[in-house]
């Protein structure tokens, strides 16, 4: 079958789209279409009759700091994007893998990054063809259909849990936008020193905040924000995408526990059937992040992060290192 293969830079431009997947949503470009520094675009493929067989959404964000010096264009996709049900979903990625690798390039992205796929290997050939090299990237999925969560924590994490609700901390959405001002700026302290991590703007999370398909908690102790999470809700699942606690201060409390806590007893009041964290990082042997993860009852995911740096001697040295 002929696809014809478009690709919308406006909210006002798009056709009707297929809502079901958050993350190549309307809702979320719009959020990306409103945040600084962000410009989001939609990868559609119609049929001859301008009926919509896939969409997939992409965007390209400014990165910049002061200490160290940088400043460059990054390309973003979550997941592989959205299908009709009567399409070969492997030939239709290729046509929209190959159409935003070729707008990254245009671009001047200094590198693309592509994560959350739902299989390791889905469409392993049409990323190497297209220039990307994978990462082994660790993930944390837990179940929340099955048993209720109290039921997988570690004895450990339920009296850090029993301590926390003992000392009347206390976790909740955030009620305005100036509680997700104070959560944001405890949130880049919190990544500060962590060089890849790239926390957006700070409008970036009062939109999924307002928009109803994400939720902005934080965790107050003696009215004060000491810790907070930000998750998206998207076809049945809860995503961890942030988190941030002050632990130096408040150690004592483990604020950290009972923010993460609060996420995952929401998702599982709402019925959500998992809650996926969605960046765990490397999959090293040491994994502070993902042993902590783990108490809560998830289980360990070894995916790929796909990435394509868009300088050709460079490419093929970071490719070589991460390959062999």
């Amino acid at each position: 079958m002929a696809y014809t293969i478009s690709i919308f830079t406006s909210s006002a431009e798009l056709p009707q789209l297929d809502e079901s997947d958050f993350f190549h949503s309307t809702t979320l470009f719009r959020i990306v279409e409103e945040t600084p520094g962000h410009c989001p675009f939609m990868v559609v493929a119609q049929r001859e009759d301008g009926s919509v067989a896939a969409h997939l959404l992409a965007c390209t964000r400014r990165r910049g700091s002061l200490l160290p010096p940088y400043l460059f264009t990054q390309g973003r996709i979550y997941g592989e994007g959205v299908y009709a049900d009567d399409v070969d979903r492997d030939e239709l990625f290729a046509l929209l893998l190959q159409a935003v690798t070729q707008r990254f390039k245009r671009r001047l992205c200094l590198y693309a990054e592509l994560s959350n796929i739902s299989q390791k290997m889905f469409a392993y050939r049409h990323f190497r063809e297209n220039g990307f090299f994978p990462v082994s990237w660790q993930e944390v999925h837990q179940s929340l259909h099955s048993v209720p969560p109290e039921e997988r924590l570690s004895d450990r994490l339920r009296a850090r849990i029993q301590k926390a609700e003992a000392a009347d901390i206390e976790t909740r959405e955030a009620v305005d936008d100036d509680e997700i001002h104070t959560f944001y700026r405890l949130l880049r302290a919190f990544h500060r020193l962590k060089m890849r991590r790239f926390i957006p703007p700070e409008e970036f999370f009062t939109l999924l905040h307002h928009s109803g398909q994400g939720r902005v908690f934080v965790t107050l102790y003696k009215g004060k924000i000491i810790g907070g999470t930000v998750c998206a809700y998207s076809d049945a699942n809860a995503y961890l995408c942030y988190f941030a606690a002050r632990r130096k201060t408040y150690h004592h409390l483990h604020p950290e526990t009972i923010t993460i806590w609060h996420a995952i007893n929401y998702a599982y009041e709402h019925n959500y059937a998992h809650i996926y964290f969605m960046d765990v990082g490397l999959p090293y042997a040491s994994n502070p992040l993902r042993e902590f993860l783990l108490s809560f009852g998830g289980k360990p995911v070894a995916k790929y992060r796909w990435f394509r740096i868009f300088v050709p001697g460079l490419s093929k040295i970071v490719a070589w290192h991460y390959l062999h």
